[in-house]
């Protein structure tokens, strides 16, 4: 459900851009952030770290976009949020007894340590690939392309990791640990 949530904005700015134009599209997307963190305030009395991260970014770099009129701005914003959540990840590997990947779904998944500590990694090289590729685009394409970029491209290339990656683990998946499994 988080992951149609958090496609939701990215729809919308995309459907924003088609109808209005780019500066149209970053003040609907400042907007939906916002929104994003009022709904998760009042979902859970809490407020989602990435979310709040991904809000103060387009928030700033929109900012700066509809201020300036420059969409240079609004363009470094996924590359700057992907950045982050590769250092978030690189660091955790490092520093903490558990990565930040193992914490958000070792709920979930019950894997062995190293395969833990390999999708971390593996995580990692996915968003700093996903970041230069966004700079890739955003200098070398028109808006028009990077906007399609943003949305089918990086949306297609995660769905598609995110396949790859449960044909990965799925081998070391304990099936025995699944409930309701008769044994």
């Amino acid at each position: 459900m988080k992951l149609f949530f958090d496609f939701v904005p990215i729809l919308i700015f995309f459907l924003g851009y088609k109808f209005f134009g780019i500066f149209v599209a970053t003040a609907i997307a400042i907007l939906c952030s916002f929104i994003q963190l009022a709904f998760y305030w009042f979902k859970f009395r809490r407020v989602d770290t990435m979310t709040l991260a991904s809000c103060i970014i387009i928030t700033v770099l929109g900012g700066f976009t509809l201020l300036l009129h420059n969409v240079m701005f609004i363009k470094w914003k996924p590359t700057i949020l992907y950045f982050i959540f590769s250092l978030a990840l690189l660091l955790s590997g490092f520093f903490a007894k558990q990565s930040l990947l193992q914490r958000m779904l070792g709920q979930t998944l019950k894997l062995p340590a190293a395969i833990w500590q390999r999708l971390n990694y593996i995580w990692v090289g996915f968003f700093l690939l996903l970041a230069i590729l966004n700079l890739y685009v955003a200098y070398h394409f028109s808006t028009s392309a990077w906007v399609n970029f943003k949305l089918f491209g990086i949306v297609g290339l995660t769905l598609l990791f995110l396949l790859a990656q449960g044909v990965y683990i799925a081998k070391f998946i304990d099936t025995s640990t699944i409930k309701g499994k008769e044994s």
